[in-house]
């Protein structure tokens, strides 16, 4: 997936709320130096920088970055942006008071590397907390017929996800390495005026729908593909005036020390 199509800051938009819990799990100190791994359009290190963190941005999407930075000049926020991956932070051993990821590391093709990562750049009694989505709802139902669709066309989906929202898979990335794991639960609702405008303006900006589309409107199977996505919606909305869906996730505290 090319994170720098489309435009993700829409969908960064909706799960500020998810980074506004990632950051009070955390609770970054005033010039705690915070890195945030997969960080987007930089929600959770903005939120670090407010509370007078001195924060840092990994992104592998360049565009991203380019919309992070703007909105951190714009705050005046001591925040920064880097270009890198998950499994190759371009930071120095234990450099990092606190490592967040909202959404983000979870994307990462090899798991234990960027676990790995994540502990080479932490200092002493750091503490690591991430967001993961719960493989439920219609959200992961929806996300799970786009992924049908196009590895029936013969596009791979690339390796089974690592699963992120499970205790003892967490804790086999972290134990070794001498940290302790908690995990809470907790709810983001998605809201629009109606189940067609949520579908369409997620097919329009989101990365992972301008890929599928781009595999499946030549071979004419995206309208089924959409009417399917549509009828889960539809089934699973919670607002009889409007539209709102609710995806569960954990949140993950790693601490040591």
């Amino acid at each position: 997936m090319d994170w720098n199509v489309g435009e993700y800051e829409h969908i960064a938009e909706q799960l500020l709320p998810a980074a506004q819990v990632v950051i009070g799990r955390a609770a970054p100190l005033r010039d705690e130096h915070v890195v945030d791994v997969g960080c987007g359009t930089g929600n959770a290190a903005l939120l670090a920088a407010e509370r007078g963190a001195r924060a840092t941005g990994v992104d592998p999407a360049q565009r991203l970055l380019d919309v992070a930075s703007a909105e951190g000049s714009a705050q005046a926020a001591d925040a920064r942006f880097l270009l890198g991956e998950a499994a190759r932070l371009p930071l120095a051993d234990s450099t990092a008071d606190v490592v967040v990821s909202v959404f983000g590391v979870i994307f990462a093709p090899d798991a234990r590397a960027a676990a790995a990562e994540m502990v080479r750049i932490a200092a002493p009694r750091t503490r690591i907390v991430l967001s993961a989505w719960l493989p439920e709802g219609a959200l992961a139902e929806v996300m799970g017929v786009r992924r049908d669709a196009t590895a029936a066309a013969g596009v791979s989906g690339g390796p089974v996800p690592f699963a992120w929202h499970d205790r003892e898979a967490i804790r086999g990335l972290f134990a070794p390495h001498g940290f302790s794991i908690d995990l809470s639960d907790e709810q983001l609702a998605f809201n629009a005026s109606s189940a067609e405008e949520f579908l369409d303006t997620e097919l329009r900006v989101h990365p992972g729908w301008i890929a599928a589309r781009a595999v499946l409107e030549p071979r004419d199977e995206m309208q089924a593909v959409r009417d399917r996505a549509l009828e889960i919606f539809l089934t699973a909305n919670e607002d009889s005036t409007g539209f709102r869906v609710t995806s569960r996730y954990v949140v993950i505290t790693a601490r040591r020390g």
